[in-house]
């Protein structure tokens, strides 16, 4: 990977962190699948202040995936819902160190698998390490993949 190529795949990651809070949903569109059924094209979207934002571009960059003909991404595999796959990685790439609690609507894993406080991080988004003089305990959840939610449209 090239230096721009490494700038530019940071900065589409420092512009969907913008757009996409930990909590959010994103909506994913099936747009075509191969003849095979090996590959798939799918369209993430964003619904904020009632508009449909279409971060396409962004996204292949942020992952390194290819994007389609359909304002997609194409997406190999199968036997599993490719969806959630894509939306978990875009996820995972967004937050790598994990994601504070949002409280009632937090989607991680972790409470499905028996942490039933859904006490929200005291920081917000930040680790208590990085905040100076960190007396209050901090909810963290270590999986960035579950930050978001995924739904089909």
């Amino acid at each position: 990977m090239t230096k721009a190529e490494k700038r530019e795949k940071w900065e589409a990651i420092e512009k969907l962190r913008e757009w996409i809070k930990p909590g959010d949903t994103v909506y994913t569109i099936l747009r075509h699948v191969s003849r095979s059924g090996m590959e798939r094209e799918i369209g993430v979207v964003l619904l904020k202040d009632g508009t449909g934002l279409h971060p396409n571009y962004l996204v292949a960059k942020a992952l390194g995936e290819r994007q389609g003909k359909r304002d997609g991404l194409i997406i190999g595999g199968c036997g599993m819902d490719m969806g959630f796959h894509l939306v978990y990685n875009l996820s995972y790439v967004l937050y790598p160190d994990g994601f504070g609690c949002v409280g009632e609507k937090c989607p991680s894993n972790d409470h499905s698998n028996g942490d039933r406080d859904y006490t929200p991080n005291a920081h917000g988004q930040e680790r208590c390490q990085d905040v100076p003089d960190c007396k209050v305990p901090e909810h963290w959840h270590r999986d960035g993949g579950y930050a978001i939610r995924q739904r089909w449209l």
